[in-house]
């Protein structure tokens, strides 16, 4: 499994990386979704995203993210913790 692109988002607390990878033979690629959250003891969780399930996957996480900003929270200033910068790596 190589790694061929990455993007890291700081959040506060939380680090969110997102690894493009290729399985072993080079004949398919799948996304890698790591959250590492900065305590005593940094916690590290992952998502495995397969390229079948891209759009659904997608679909599923720009609805509740939309029902939170719409519906939920419609007066909050999701901006005002945009000043981390995203890091873009591409390793291929």
């Amino acid at each position: 499994m190589r790694e061929l692109y990455s993007v890291k988002v700081k959040a506060g607390k939380r680090v969110y990386i997102f690894d493009v990878k290729a399985t072993q033979n080079q004949d398919d690629y799948y996304v890698v979704i790591t959250e590492i959250v900065k305590e005593e003891k940094p916690k590290k969780s992952r998502i495995f995203i397969y390229k079948e399930d891209f759009n659904k996957f997608l679909e599923g996480l720009t609805a509740a993210i939309n029902h939170v900003k719409i519906e939920l929270l419609p007066d909050y200033d999701y901006e005002q913790f945009d000043h981390s910068p995203i890091y873009y790596n591409r390793l291929k």
